[in-house]
């Protein structure tokens, strides 16, 4: 194994992470903004009011985007566990 297979290897883990988390950091993003900006403008100071629907929009997104991030890391593990079997080269 070279040191281009390892930087190709670290390279699509680090690529992996951010596809399998990208959705649901984005919901995240989103729904946060959408709740300061209500805040904003009718001045409710709430603290249940930024992390229940913060929350819950997340399981939602977890729900929906659960196959795709499964299918993201299977793929990365695949090609890890395919590189062992073969002894890296």
């Amino acid at each position: 194994m070279t040191e281009a297979d390892t930087y190709s290897i670290l390279s699509e883990s680090f690529q992996t992470v951010l596809f399998a988390a990208g959705p649901i950091m984005a919901i995240a993003l989103v729904v946060g903004l959408f709740i300061a900006f209500f805040q904003a403008l009718t001045q409710v100071q709430e603290m249940t009011l930024t992390f229940v629907p913060k929350i819950v929009a997340i399981f939602v997104g977890l729900l929906i985007f659960l196959p795709f991030m499964y299918a993201t890391v299977k793929g990365l593990s695949d090609t890890v566990f395919d590189l062992i079997v073969s002894g890296g080269t």
